[in-house]
C-alpha cells in the first residue's frame, strides 16, 4: 500500500485517515494526528483517494449523527487474535457498551478480558471499528487510547443519536 494521509476535522478533533485508493489502513485520534504524520506517509493534496474520500464522508455522516454503521474498505494489520476481536468490536450496537469480560466471551474466550483488553487498545481503526463501546465490568470507562474525554465525548454523540437521555 502506498499510503496517504488525510486529515479530517470532527467535534473530538482532527482524526487522521490513512490508506490508499482502494484500502483503509488505519485512523489515528486527535492525540495521534497532532503528532507529525509517518515520513513514509504522502500527504493527500487536491483530490482524495477514493477509500479515503469515502471513510471522510462516512465519517462526517457519523458525527452528524446519521450514520450507526461503517461500511469501509479496511485492511488492518494484526494478529489473529486481534483481528478476531476487532471483528466482534464491530458487532456492538451504536450506542450500547460492553464490558472487556462480555466481549472476551463473545469471542469463545471467556477468561482472556486482559488479552482482549490489550487487543482492543491496539485497534488500528478507532471509531470505525469502535472499542469506545467496551467499558469495565463495573461500567466504569476503564481506558481509551484517545483519552478517557474522547472516548466519553464518542458515546454521548451516540447515545444522544439513538435518543437514549441517561
Amino acid at each position: 500500500m502506498t499510503a496517504t494521509y488525510h486529515d479530517v476535522k470532527t467535534p473530538i478533533g482532527a482524526l487522521r485517515l490513512v490508506g490508499d485508493e482502494d484500502l483503509i489502513g488505519r485512523i489515528e485520534l486527535p492525540n495521534r494526528a497532532a503528532e507529525p504524520p509517518d515520513p513514509a506517509l504522502t500527504p493527500s493534496n487536491g483530490a482524495l483517494p477514493a477509500a479515503l474520500a469515502e471513510a471522510k464522508r462516512q465519517i462526517g455522516e457519523y458525527f452528524a449523527g446519521a450514520r450507526r454503521e461503517f461500511d469501509l474498505p479496511l485492511a488492518l494489520e494484526g494478529t489473529e487474535f486481534q483481528r478476531h476481536v476487532w471483528a466482534e468490536l464491530r458487532r456492538i450496537p451504536f450506542g450500547e457498551t460492553i464490558s472487556y469480560g462480555e466481549l472476551a466471551a463473545r469471542i469463545g474466550k471467556p477468561t482472556a478480558s486482559r488479552a482482549v483488553g490489550a487487543a482492543n487498545g491496539r485497534n488500528p481503526a478507532p471509531v470505525v471499528v469502535p472499542c469506545h463501546r467496551v467499558v469495565s465490568h463495573d461500567g466504569t470507562l476503564g481506558g481509551y487510547g484517545g483519552g478517557l474525554p474522547t472516548k466519553q465525548a464518542l458515546l454521548d454523540l451516540e447515545r444522544s443519536a439513538a435518543g437514549d437521555t441517561r
